[in-house]
């Protein structure tokens, strides 16, 4: 499942024989998504993923969440937009005000899984912090040392990384696996190592938000 959500759009039907709302989401947050909606038995939602590699240019996130709302119009009675700004500098907020659509709270995934209020206080403590996700540890050979070519160019880690002190791995879930490979990221890149449990952070209150919403009339 996992490796289609680097580079394409994934769709995962709802349980229930006809589905009422939509979850649009980042292909990087896919498995917390369907966690969550597992977790309360929202049979009734849909989720669409689109390619996690997006985050690689942000300036394609906007227009790519746009075609894919305009496509969707009108086949559910409500759609919800599993994003943060993510880089998009206001752009994305642009195209969801044109489709009256939400969105989630924040700059991008570090503080709604963290909680942004949490985010920022490391961020204030640390700001030479590199931060891993479940999904950023579990992919970081290929979104970081092949995705920035590092293996090509070894030379490109120090210019990359060389102001960075810590690396914080916010773990979604207890994965040995992923501890190792984001301790692992850390020696690569010679910084130190911090682990923080966040869970599912403001997602959930966001996401249970918008499944409880009365339907618009």
């Amino acid at each position: 499942m996992i490796e289609p959500l680097l580079e394409d759009e994934v769709a995962f039907a709802g349980a229930a024989a006809e589905a009422r709302v939509l979850v649009l989401a980042c292909g990087a947050i896919a498995r917390e998504v369907l966690a969550v909606i597992s977790l309360n038995g929202w049979t009734h939602v849909d989720v669409r993923c689109l390619p996690a590699r997006l985050h690689s240019t942000p300036d394609r996130i906007p227009g790519a969440v746009d075609a894919k709302l305009a496509e969707l119009s009108g086949r559910y009675g409500r759609v919800f937009v599993a994003y943060a700004d993510c880089g998009t500098g206001g752009a994305l907020d642009l195209v969801l005000d044109r489709h009256d659509v939400e969105r989630l709270p924040g700059a991008h995934c570090y503080g709604f899984l963290a909680g942004n209020d949490a985010w920022d206080a490391m961020q204030e403590q640390q700001p030479a912090t590199f931060y891993l996700t479940d999904f950023l540890a579990r992919h970081f050979d290929a979104l970081v040392v092949r995705g920035l070519g590092i293996d090509r160019h070894p030379e490109l880690k120090t210019m990359m990384f060389g102001n960075y002190r810590r690396l914080v791995y916010l773990a979604q879930t207890d994965d040995p696996a992923l501890d190792r490979s984001a301790e692992d990221a850390a020696a690569f890149l010679g910084l130190a190592y911090e682990r923080r449990r966040t869970g599912y952070g403001e997602l959930v209150p966001s996401l249970t938000r918008f499944v409880r919403e009365p339907a618009r009339a």
